[in-house]
């Protein structure tokens, strides 16, 4: 493996140094504002007039990062702990448990994006899974008021630990037997607000269709107005009755949901989720950050309240075509001809490594051959309750476990891989040692203190432009997931999924300030505890860095570019990562083999436009 030497700045040691409003007399308010699956360059005065505002009149991160496996509960994760997933082993949306869990159906492969299956991995893994004190948590107990509200899943994850008994919680669940409890103070408060105590539902933005029925054609709109209103009319007049420092994360559920669902592009990539719907979506989520803003106005909080603003992820749309994949030319019932079904790894994995394939969320039943598993997950072995290789399907990017950590059935598995068109970049636990073709997880920032299994393997899926002005506004990739070509996905390593948005403003950060080093989500949690003045007893060592040359007078440090390339493989191939560096903290941009993943340049040459 071959490494780019970078050289340390000096002007690093200035990253300890405290910002100014952590030596402020009063503590600043804070809103973290996410809309999820924003586009980092789709922001325009047209597009997101109250975003563009926020980036304009305040700090413009225009370097922005989502950490790689680029999904909601990963990076939700790292802005709720300010750690890299080594750390917090939130892998991705659906992970490998090693025990099944009761309130996914008895799976080992759980989605994470429900409050009851968070509370019991919680239980399984020593109350907290996530291993890492959150923001909340921290806020809360050095006198706070705190709360977050939006998409189920993320908004829970910021304290989780903590049952809704001193952080107000209102998500999709709230007034269900799922939703985490309101306090009588909050069901008063709604009440006379005229506000109703259970969440409104999606409605049509719920509704994803099919290979034959297009998905939905209207945004979140009416869920995310009760959300906001929640926020606007209810929870900041109450923070402001309490005459103390409050932090409230508004996680919103568009553009992603607009996106991942869009009708507008039924099985063809254009105009994919650059459609009139999910248009819709992030209006739909700058009208929410509109109402926020203008509460504050109203209450005069705005000059004590900083707001930084930061997606996920970016966003892609999907192409289920390849020309290797041995379960593209099975037939379903609910897959248009020649097309990859979902769970289309599990498949082809069991074929090459010749193994029965078992389906982890229907009660382990072995799986047909001209069938696919229920959500794409697949235990592979003669026992499903002892898999010879787990796959945990994602979308934009799977991971797979080897739970015996056999480095032969690795390379085997590896090897496999590599013969795929789908396939673009494979990265492999350092613990199995190093294979031709593939990089080690720790480059990535996925070895740490996690307590849950680690992956064996991550498998990248290929990427490229469908031809636009800005390649990240038209990012399209190969994605294993029940959504269809033309839906949105992320989770790659494209640079159209790493580019989030960001941006912050407020008094404890620059006014009009473009920024031009690297930032990323595992920041923003580093940098909204220190002007919060919160100290972090931290377990794990991958922490973010605090985003100092955004604040008044704070150091300005100096970032680096470097690339480490693997060994090629037999055929060729070789995992390639281009990445930005800022002392010991990691950036990526973009990683795969070269030519097929958006952001990274064929060896010689520009990618090809179709990335094969």
């Amino acid at each position: 493996m071959r490494h780019t030497t970078l050289l340390l700045s000096a002007g690093l040691i200035a990253l300890i140094a405290g910002s100014a409003s952590a030596q402020n007399a009063t503590p600043r308010n804070l809103i973290l504002f996410v809309p999820d699956g924003l586009r980092g360059r789709i922001v325009t005065p047209q597009t997101a007039p109250a975003m563009a505002e926020v980036r304009d009149k305040g700090v413009n991160f225009k370097n922005s990062h989502s950490l790689f496996p680029t999904f909601t509960m990963a990076n939700g994760s790292a802005m709720a702990s300010g750690h890299y997933l080594g750390d917090t082993g939130t892998f991705s949306n659906t992970i490998y448990t090693g025990r099944p869990i009761a309130h996914a159906n008895n799976t080992v492969t759980p989605f994470l994006e429900v409050n009851p299956v968070l509370l019991e991995v919680d239980e399984h893994f020593g109350g907290d899974y996530l291993n890492e004190e959150t923001l909340l948590k921290m806020a809360r107990e050095k006198g706070y008021s705190t709360a977050a509200i939006g998409k189920l899943g993320p908004t829970y994850l910021f304290d989780h630990t903590d049952g809704g008994k001193n952080s107000i919680v209102i998500d999709d669940s709230t007034g269900s037997k799922n939703g985490v409890p309101l306090s009588d103070e909050m069901k008063d408060a709604l009440t006379k607000a005229g506000l109703p105590l259970v969440t409104t539902p999606r409605g049509e933005n719920s509704k994803a269709g099919d290979a034959k029925t297009p998905g939905t054609t209207t945004a979140n709109v009416a869920q995310q107005a009760y959300m906001a209103d929640v926020a606007a009319k209810v929870v900041l007049p109450m923070f402001k009755a309490r005459n103390k420092p409050f932090v409230l994360v508004f996680w919103s559920r568009d553009p992603d949901g607009s996106q991942h669902n869009t009708g507008d592009s039924l099985n063809t990539i254009t105009p994919g989720i650059n459609g009139p719907t999910s248009m819709a979506g992030i209006r739909n989520a700058d009208n929410n950050l509109a109402q926020l803003r203008k509460a504050l106005d109203e209450l005069g909080l705005a000059a004590s309240t900083n707001i930084i603003v930061s997606s996920d992820h970016g966003f892609s749309t999907i192409s289920k075509e390849s020309k290797t994949s041995p379960a593209a030319k099975i037939s379903y019932e609910d897959t248009p001809k020649d097309f990859l079904p979902l769970g289309f790894v599990a498949i082809d994995l069991a074929k090459a490594l010749n193994l029965p394939l078992y389906d982890p969320n229907d009660k382990n039943a072995r799986v047909a051959d001209n069938a696919h598993p229920r959500f794409g997950n697949g235990l592979l072995g003669k026992d499903p309750a002892k898999p010879d290789v787990v796959v945990a399907t994602n979308g934009g990017s799977d991971l797979i476990y080897i739970p015996a950590k056999e480095r032969k059935l690795a390379d085997r598995t590896i090897k496999a891989l590599l013969e795929q068109d789908y396939v673009s970049g494979l990265f492999v636990d350092d613990e199995l040692g190093n294979f031709p073709g593939t990089l080690p997880m720790s480059q990535l920032g996925l070895k740490g203190k996690a307590v849950v299994p680690h992956p064996s393997i991550v498998v990248n899926f290929r990427s490229w432009s469908s031809g636009c002005e800005e390649p990240t506004n038209c990012s399209v990739q190969i994605a294993d997931t029940v959504l269809r070509q033309g839906q949105g996905m992320h989770g790659s390593f494209s640079r159209g999924d790493t580019m989030n948005f960001m941006a912050a403003i407020g008094p404890d950060f620059k006014s009009g300030y473009v920024d031009p080093l690297p930032v990323s989500n595992a920041d923003v949690g580093a940098t909204a505890a220190k002007i919060m003045g919160l100290t972090q007893k931290a377990k794990g060592k991958l922490i973010g860095r605090v985003m100092t040359e955004a604040m008044p007078n704070g150091a300005t440090p100096i970032a680096y570019a470097g690339t480490v390339k693997s060994k090629p493989a037999a055929n060729g191939l070789r995992t390639v990562l281009n990445f930005q560096r800022v002392g010991s903290q990691r950036y990526f941009d973009a990683a795969g083999f070269p030519g097929r993943t958006l952001g990274l340049d064929a060896e010689g040459g520009k990618q090809k436009t179709a990335g094969k």
